[in-house]
């Protein structure tokens, strides 16, 4: 479906085109959809003052765990996975906006190369791991093979089962390199990923970021949810387990990503009143969101 196409059925987007704040898709009645609720635990999104004032707190917070990681040689690398248009790169922005972009930068590959694509698998993303006191944000990893690559027919069923049984391995060696690893997911629901589809076919700054990958995604949701339930089996381990962020309210889940990974480091100075464990109705695990909340991760 085509923007002029969405226009001519009567949804319009009501709101500014700026990525500070989201677009409200108006559907033809004229009320706006509220997808975004869809087996969410709040009634009410996160408002614009709460959430400039928690965002504020916490990146001061980052650029004291910058200093603590460039101090100490520490290495961090944080992992951003999902659905599409779950909200991952939006985050990461929230991340970088005030760091010291010397020793911090994001990682986002295109399709390998064909050199590349002869390499070991791991060896594009070895290239890019942190050195001592930097910090490397992966927007989207290694787990394409665990979840895209697989669904889409980008890899044979014998190199999807290779990764899933050799991640844990690679992980555990990154992590005794001295490097923090957080992993983590972003969830959002079947019906609010076609809203947020919907807003990037209207909104001429946002339609780079829908792909042909995006399109085809919505009629394989069930084949995505089987190959995601299977790497969070075989990859969530003691040393290197997945966070889930439910994000349906993307400020909600910008904030909580945030301090999540803030109380994951033992940085010096740490102001615990801003810095304290996640909402959990909003993170935790895997097996934990659908055990408390009656659901599987989106």
């Amino acid at each position: 479906m085509t923007a002029e196409e969405i226009r001519s059925q009567g949804f319009t987007v009501d709101g500014t085109f700026d990525e500070m704040d989201d677009p409200v898709l108006i559907g033809p009645d004229g009320l706006p959809l509220k997808t975004w609720q869809e087996g969410y635990p709040y009634e009410e999104r996160m408002t614009r003052e709460e959430y400039e004032r928690d965002k504020r707190a916490l990146q001061i917070e980052l650029l004291k765990a910058q200093d603590w990681i460039q101090d100490t040689g520490h290495k961090l690398v944080v992992v951003f996975e999902g659905r599409d248009a779950a909200g991952k790169g939006s985050t990461i922005k929230r991340f970088m906006e005030h760091l010291n972009p010397r020793g911090v930068d994001v990682v986002a590959l295109a399709v390998p190369t064909a050199r590349e694509q002869g390499e070991w698998f791991f060896q594009r993303y070895v290239r890019h791991l942190p050195s001592s006191g930097e910090i490397r944000f992966f927007d989207r990893s290694w787990y394409n093979r665990g979840g895209v690559e697989p669904v889409m027919g980008y890899c044979t069923p014998h190199e999807h089962e290779e990764f899933l049984r050799s991640v844990p391995e690679f992980e555990r060696m990154v992590i005794e390199s001295g490097t923090t690893l957080i992993k983590l997911w972003f969830s959002v629901s079947r019906s609010e990923q076609i809203t947020r589809f919907t807003i990037r076919r209207v909104d001429p700054v946002r339609q780079w970021k829908l792909s042909p990958t995006d399109i085809a995604s919505l009629d394989r949701w069930d084949d995505y949810t089987a190959v995601k339930s299977q790497m969070f089996q075989r990859t969530s381990s003691p040393h290197a387990p997945w966070t889930v962020v439910r994000s349906n309210d993307k400020k909600r889940g910008r904030v909580n990503a945030m301090r999540h990974v803030l109380h994951s480091l033992p940085y010096e100075g740490k102001d615990t009143e801003i810095v304290h464990p996640p909402d959990p109705m909003i993170v935790g695990s895997p097996t934990w969101i659908e055990a408390e909340h009656g659901e599987t991760t989106a």
